[in-house]
C-alpha cells in the first residue's frame, strides 16, 4: 500500500505510468505537471491567439522582422515567425516539465526524406542555441516511409525521434527497426476503424474522484 494514496485519477494515473501533455496550454502544464510534453502546429496556433500568450506571439515575431529586415514582406515574416513559434513555446513548456517536449517538423514534408532532415537539424540547432540539450527534445514527424528513413539517419546523428501519424503495426516495426526514440500510435483514430468495421461500440470509462 502506498503511503500517500492518489487524491485523484491523475494521480493514480502518475503511480503506473508516465504523464504527458498533448497541448499547447503552458498554463495546464504548471497546474497538472506533466513528466513529458509535446505539441503540434494546430495546438500551438490555437494557443498563440490566447491573450496570455500576446507576449511570446509579440517576441517571435519582432525576432523574425529583425532577422529578414526591414525590405521583407507581412507574408515572409509571418512564415518564419510561425516556423519559430514552436520553438518560443517548447522553451516555455521545458521550463515546466521535467523531461522532454516534442516538437513536430512540418507536416507538408512527410514524403520528403531530405527535407524532414533538414527541418529536424534545424530544430535542434534552435534549441542548441539556446542553451536546451539534445536529451530535453524530441523531433516529431510523420511514420510515412520517408519519414522514418530521415529518422533513421536523425537517430545515428544524436536526434532523438518521436514518430506520430502511426496507424498500425507495420509502421511501429519499421520505426523500431530504425532505432527511433519513441512511436506515438493514433489509438483514437485506430478505435474510430475498428468501430466502422466491425459495428461494436465502447462506453468511456467512469472517472470518479479517488478519497484519500
Amino acid at each position: 500500500m502506498p503511503q500517500n494514496p492518489p487524491r485523484n485519477i491523475l494521480d493514480h494515473l502518475r503511480q503506473y505510468t508516465v504523464v504527458v501533455a498533448d497541448t499547447g496550454d503552458i498554463e495546464a502544464m504548471e497546474e497538472f505537471r506533466p513528466q513529458d510534453a509535446t505539441t503540434n502546429p494546430s495546438l500551438i496556433t490555437a494557443a498563440a491567439q490566447l491573450p496570455q500568450y500576446q507576449p511570446i506571439v509579440d517576441g517571435v515575431l519582432l525576432e523574425a522582422r529583425k532577422e529578414l529586415g526591414a525590405d521583407a514582406t507581412d507574408a515572409a515574416i509571418a512564415n518564419l515567425a510561425f516556423q519559430r513559434l514552436a520553438i518560443a513555446f517548447g522553451r516555455k513548456i521545458l521550463a515546466i516539465v521535467p523531461g522532454r517536449v516534442s516538437t513536430e517538423v512540418d507536416a507538408r514534408l512527410s514524403y520528403d526524406t531530405a527535407a524532414t532532415i533538414a527541418q529536424a537539424r534545424s530544430i535542434i540547432a534552435q534549441y542548441d542555441a539556446a542553451g536546451i540539450g539534445r536529451e530535453r527534445v524530441l523531433v516529431k514527424i510523420a511514420s510515412t516511409w520517408e519519414g522514418i528513413r530521415a529518422a533513421e539517419v536523425l537517430e545515428r546523428e544524436g536526434i532523438h525521434c518521436n514518430l506520430t501519424l502511426l496507424f498500425g503495426l507495420h509502421q511501429a516495426i519499421a520505426a523500431a527497426e530504425a532505432g527511433v526514440t519513441l512511436v506515438s500510435p493514433f489509438v483514437g483514430r485506430i478505435l474510430d476503424w475498428y468501430k466502422k468495421e466491425t459495428g461494436k461500440d465502447f462506453h468511456a470509462p467512469t472517472i470518479r474522484e479517488l478519497s484519500p
